[in-house]
């Protein structure tokens, strides 16, 4: 299975590096204050796919933060819980084995036959 990751790492690298040999162009992008820089487009590509990626990461690492405190809580709550129910249990006697008492048989009342 590791080999299949990198595999796939592999192949997705040579991709991206195939798409900016064959992409190498300047692109003007004209900045306030009548500036025009000439950025390549991959390198382009590259900040505006983190400009949507950062945010997200940032969301679910805060998502992650709030779930992990959540679990905590939880789990704290429930360890207060068992040793309340613990305290309250009454303790157990302990256990003494009693012998069936065997008592004999009575006689039939009609008598012997």
């Amino acid at each position: 299975m590791q080999f299949l990751k990198i595999l796939f790492w592999c192949l997705l690298a040579f991709l991206a590096a195939l798409f900016t040999i064959a992409n190498w162009t300047s692109i003007p992008v004209h900045l306030p204050g009548n500036l025009v820089a000439d950025i390549n487009l991959p390198f382009l590509l590259l900040v505006t796919f983190l400009l949507g990626l950062l945010p997200t990461l940032g969301w679910q690492a805060a998502r992650r933060w709030r779930l992990r405190q959540r679990l905590t809580t939880c789990e704290r709550q429930l360890a207060e819980a068992r040793a309340i129910h613990a305290a309250l249990e009454p303790a157990a006697a302990p256990a003494t084995i009693v012998e069936p008492v065997v008592t004999p048989a009575a006689p039939a009342a009609g008598g012997a036959l």
